[in-house]
């Protein structure tokens, strides 16, 4: 009988920011507001590219295998002394979905935590490494930080700046790939892969984890919203090329700078007919909250190849306490998915998951029920970027999940057709060979 392998250790911080991992507690992780201990098929060494942070004033939940129980750790003894201490999180690199939120006492946290997203991290004593709660979703690398070395980045800055002097667009996303650090942004200037239009200062929602825009009295936004629309001309002008050289071309309307750009439907079907009958080859993809279902009519018979649709769930009255909309319905997001896949387009879903939320018994049916009425191609498994104890009272969280690994295996038993994902896709990668078998990614 082979040996049944340890469970991680508990991982805390000292008032430095100093990480330890603790001679005996073992890691837990949290689904909603209960800690649980981490399955062993959802325990994955840290992928690279990822990062460790500290949730100030917020001990760790670890459990404490000697007494059979979750123990919330306020102090560690360090010889004759005890310190206290914080829990530890991962920010984990693209293309992983958590699987379990980190296991502390968010009741002792003074600050609204800043819009990241918190995953459950531990110790691995036996391999000397860290492990996270998660599972990979898509195998694609280009966007690892790894490929954005900022020290070639700045000649090609300066070097589209001067190129498109009067183009608005350029200034804007110049200061997006310089200022925020923004992957896309960076691709447009390196001229290659999934580059951004942004074209909206205005929205119709009023999401909680909004990077763009936010209330004084919550967490401070990442980024600043585009203050203007550009003109169909500046789009195509910058965007044309991109699509003309770069390799594995697209360009993708509806970015974190922005509001939502269905609410310049127009000047964004009239670029992206001109961007269709200009360019020899491409992907033209629409990222959007769906909100007005005529102008995603329109927007599909301009030319898309792809939408995607941003939902942090399927049920409305938990859609509506994220999203908050303005002047539309969830009926309507809805009827907009089923149009653009009945236009015969490549459709995602944006899905902003959080286990406890997304993994509810009854978001899994309501999920199953969408897909079946949607016929959706796509859920990009994005974790939420929010105060984890902020959403979960927002969201009525009572009790945990049944597993965001097992949630995936649910939606895989029931479509098969379903593929996962966590990035857009050129068209020509829309169906690759033996998708339906494209998840578990081996790591």
């Amino acid at each position: 009988m082979s040996r049944r392998k340890p469970l991680p250790k508990l991982l805390y911080a000292d008032s430095r920011g100093n990480i330890y991992d603790h001679p005996y507690l073992t890691m837990a992780g949290m689904s909603g507001n209960e800690a649980q201990l981490p399955e062993a098929v959802e325990l994955i060494p840290l992928p690279e590219d990822s990062r460790l942070f500290t949730i100030p004033d917020t001990p760790p939940v670890a459990w404490d295998s000697r007494e059979r129980r979750f123990v919330t750790v306020s102090q560690v003894k360090e010889g004759k002394r005890s310190m206290p201490v914080q829990a530890v999180s991962a920010f984990m690199a693209p293309g992983y979905m958590r699987t379990l939120l980190p296991a502390c006492d968010y009741s002792k946290k003074k600050v609204h935590l800043p819009l990241w997203s918190y995953t459950a991290v531990g110790w691995d004593a036996e391999e000397e490494r860290f492990v996270v709660a998660a599972t990979r979703v898509d195998a694609n690398e280009n966007w690892l930080p790894k490929n954005y070395d900022d020290r070639k980045l700045d000649p090609l800055v300066r070097r589209r700046l001067a190129e498109f002097p009067k183009n608005r667009l350029v200034e804007q996303l110049s200061r997006c790939a310089v200022d925020y650090h923004c992957f896309a942004a960076k691709n447009l200037f390196f001229r290659r892969w999934e580059a951004p239009i942004p074209t909206s200062p205005v929205c119709n929602s009023r999401c909680l984890g909004c990077i763009s825009l936010q209330p004084s009295d919550c967490c401070p936004s990442n980024h600043e919203r585009i203050p203007f629309v550009p003109t169909p001309e500046e789009i195509v002008e910058l965007m044309l090329p991109h699509l003309e050289e770069a390799p594995e071309p697209i360009v993708s309307y509806g970015q974190g700078c922005e509001g939502d750009p269905i609410m310049q439907a127009d000047t964004v079907a009239t670029a992206t007919r001109m961007l269709k009958e200009r360019a020899s080859r491409g992907t033209v993809n629409f990222n959007s909250n769906g909100s007005i279902p005529d102008r995603i009519r329109l927007l599909c018979d301009a030319g898309m190849d792809s939408m995607r649709f941003s939902m942090n769930s399927v049920q409305e009255e938990l859609y509506n306490r994220y999203y908050r909309p303005k002047g539309y319905r969830f009926a309507d997001v809805v009827e907009s998915v089923r149009t653009a896949k009945g236009k015969g387009l490549f459709t995602m879903i944006n899905y902003l998951v959080s286990p406890g939320v997304t993994d509810s018994p009854a978001e899994v049916e309501a999920l199953l029920a969408f897909i079946e009425k949607t016929g959706v191609d796509m859920l990009q498994m994005r974790n939420l970027s929010i105060d984890p104890a902020f959403y979960n009272e927002r969201m009525g969280v009572t009790g945990k999940g049944i597993g965001m690994y097992r949630l995936l295996e649910r939606v895989k038993e029931a479509f098969p057709r379903i593929q996962y994902g966590y990035f857009n896709r050129t068209r020509e990668n829309f169906y690759p060979a033996g998708f339906e078998k494209g998840w578990p990614i081996v790591v």
